[in-house]
């Protein structure tokens, strides 16, 4: 069994276990925070990202719009350097 194979394996446990992955990811990331205080929005951050990234997504908490994690352009009542033309 090579490495390749083993990470299959891995990748298709965590599919079919995907309650029990979230809910250790945020195990972890409630450890992580008493470890690290100051850090919260972080931690959060990194366990959220790797709930999505588990089975078919986090089970844990209420789905996320995608729409928000998307940056928008710069508001349009910003001026432009010099020589630039202004955002529309």
């Amino acid at each position: 069994m090579g490495f390749s194979d083993f990470l299959n394996k891995a990748k298709d446990l965590a599919d079919q276990h995907d309650e029990q992955v979230d809910q250790a990811l945020d195990r972890a990331g409630e450890m992580a925070k008493e470890r690290f205080a100051g850090h919260d929005a972080q931690i959060d951050s990194v366990v959220e990202r790797a709930q999505q990234y588990t089975g078919a997504g986090d089970t844990t908490a209420a789905a996320a719009d995608p729409a928000a994690e998307v940056p928008a352009g710069p508001p349009a009542d910003v001026p432009a350097e010099s020589g630039e033309v202004p955002p529309r």
